[in-house]
C-alpha cells in the first residue's frame, strides 16, 4: 500500500468509524478490516465480505460497544471513551444469599484469603457437620468443617483449637483450596478429595472413588453448592 493510499485511509477513518458504529451497535467485538480498489477507492468493512480486505484495526480484547441508545447527543460516538467495559462474572464473595448463614463472617475471611467460593464452603459445612461446631465423627473427624486432627497441624491449627469455630474453618478451607489447586480447579475430585483423602482420589486415577459414601457425598456438596450460588440454598 503506498503512501498515496495512506493519506487516503486516514481521511476516511474517521468518518468510517462512527458509520460502524452506528450501523453496528450491539457487536461484542468491531475488528475494522480495509480494502484499496485498483483505481484507490478505500472501503471499510467489519464484516468483510471479500478475500482482499485485510485487518486494519482490531477491537481491543474485553471490550464492547455501548448501545446506539446510549450515544444520543453524543458529538462523535467514535471516541474511544464511549467504549464500556465488558460484563465481567459476578464476585462469588458479594453473594448476598450468604450473609445470613451462620458462621458466614469467619467462612468469608478464610474463603476470601484462600480465594474460594465461599458457597462451597458453606456447602461443605452443611455436608459435614450441618453447621454444629461440637461435631466429631467416629474417625476423630472435628468440628463445623470435620477436620482430623493430622490435617489441622498440617496448618498448623491443634486438636484442641479444631473446635473453635473460626480456627476449624481456616485449616478447613485452607485444605479445600490445596485440593482444588491439587486437582487443577476439578471441584468433583476436590470435594471427594475432602471426603475420602487426596490419595484415595490419585490411587483411583484421579477419579472419585467408589466409595459409598463417597460417591453420596460428591454430588450432595455439589448440588447445595449450585443452590447457594442461584440464591436458593
Amino acid at each position: 500500500m503506498d503512501h498515496r493510499h495512506l493519506r487516503v485511509l486516514h481521511q476516511a477513518l474517521g468518518g468510517m468509524l462512527v458509520v460502524l458504529l452506528l450501523a453496528a451497535p450491539c457487536a461484542a467485538r468491531a475488528d475494522l478490516y480495509v480494502l484499496v480498489e485498483p483505481d484507490g477507492t478505500t472501503r471499510f468493512s467489519s464484516r468483510p465480505d471479500d478475500a482482499r480486505y485485510v485487518l486494519f484495526q482490531k477491537d481491543p480484547d474485553g471490550y464492547r460497544l455501548k448501545p446506539l441508545r446510549e450515544l444520543a447527543g453524543v458529538r462523535n460516538p467514535g471516541d474511544y471513551r464511549l467504549r464500556a467495559p465488558a460484563a465481567r462474572r459476578p464476585d462469588p464473595h458479594d453473594n448476598p444469599h450468604l450473609v445470613g448463614k451462620p458462621f458466614h463472617q469467619h467462612v468469608s475471611e478464610a474463603a476470601r484469603e484462600h480465594e474460594v467460593d465461599p458457597a462451597l464452603v458453606h456447602a461443605v459445612i452443611a455436608a459435614e457437620s450441618n453447621y454444629n461446631p461440637k461435631a466429631i465423627s467416629h474417625k476423630g473427624a472435628i468440628g463445623l468443617m470435620q477436620v482430623m486432627p493430622d490435617t489441622g497441624r498440617r496448618y498448623g491449627v491443634r486438636e484442641k483449637e479444631l473446635h473453635a469455630p473460626a480456627r476449624n474453618i481456616a485449616a478447613g478451607v485452607r485444605y479445600l483450596a490445596d485440593l482444588i489447586a491439587l486437582f487443577e480447579g476439578n471441584l468433583e475430585l476436590a470435594v471427594a478429595s475432602y471426603n475420602a483423602g487426596e490419595n484415595a482420589v490419585i490411587r483411583f486415577g484421579n477419579k472419585v472413588p467408589p466409595y459409598p459414601e463417597t460417591r453420596a457425598y460428591v454430588p450432595r456438596v455439589l448440588r447445595y453448592y449450585d443452590a447457594l450460588r442461584a440464591g436458593n440454598g
